[in-house]
């Protein structure tokens, strides 16, 4: 299976959780799940810059351009981990504010069932991306690792709020559990984010001069 028809298959795994886990998160009050789907949205927009890279590494040459587009896939790994970490940090002062202000009752039940979906439809999605053979086009290896990377992240923040939400299930409070958990999640994500994107500034620099 292509890179792109990977790709284009966990796009779509994103996009079919997004109105879901907004709509869920709204209902059950959960800020866990609703970062589930800014993730997932966000997400969305870094695959998508993903495909474009890999359509412009595989245009031809031109004279302005006579190595065509070497960097490209790598520039799409920079911007897919910049998303997670921009989420990361919303999610993580919304959490902040949350838990200083009051958190509102939090709706167990569905965050722990939809977070279990969403966390089995992620590793679905890892696996679809795993085993890529090009072993040779290190920046589309890269750009792969970054997708990759979103979608185990992903897997783990869904299972995390699962748990949560069974907590807040079996106790009938605790709904501070909720934020907490987001703020958890959100701090793993953006440490990974912070350690692919300085991979990727690596690879950027030892690039041909800087080519896109």
């Amino acid at each position: 299976m292509s890179r792109s028809t990977r790709l284009w298959l966990v796009l779509v795994l994103n996009l079919t959780l997004v109105g879901v886990l907004a709509a869920v998160g709204i209902g059950a009050h959960s800020l866990g799940v609703m970062a589930e789907g800014a993730d997932y949205l966000a997400d969305a927009a870094g695959i998508g810059v993903a495909l474009m890279a890999i359509w412009l590494s595989g245009r031809p040459p031109t004279v302005a351009r006579p190595d065509g587009y070497p960097m490209a896939t790598a520039w799409a790994a920079l911007v897919n981990a910049g998303w997670l970490l921009m989420l990361a940090v919303l999610v993580s002062a919304v959490a902040i504010a949350r838990l200083l202000f009051g958190t509102r009752e939090v709706h167990g039940l569905p965050v722990l069932i939809v977070s279990a979906i969403a966390a089995l439809t992620m590793v679905a999605g890892a696996v679809i991306l795993g085993g890529d053979d090009d072993e040779d086009d290190e920046g589309g290896n890269l750009n792969m690792r970054a997708v990759l990377l979103d979608t185990v992240a992903d897997a783990g923040a869904a299972g995390g709020v699962a748990v949560t939400g069974a907590f807040i299930l079996g106790t009938s409070g605790n709904f501070w559990l909720d934020p907490t958990a987001a703020l958890a999640v959100s701090a793993v994500i953006a440490y990974h984010s912070v350690k692919l994107l300085r991979r990727v500034v690596g690879r950027l620099r030892a690039g041909s001069g800087g080519v896109a």
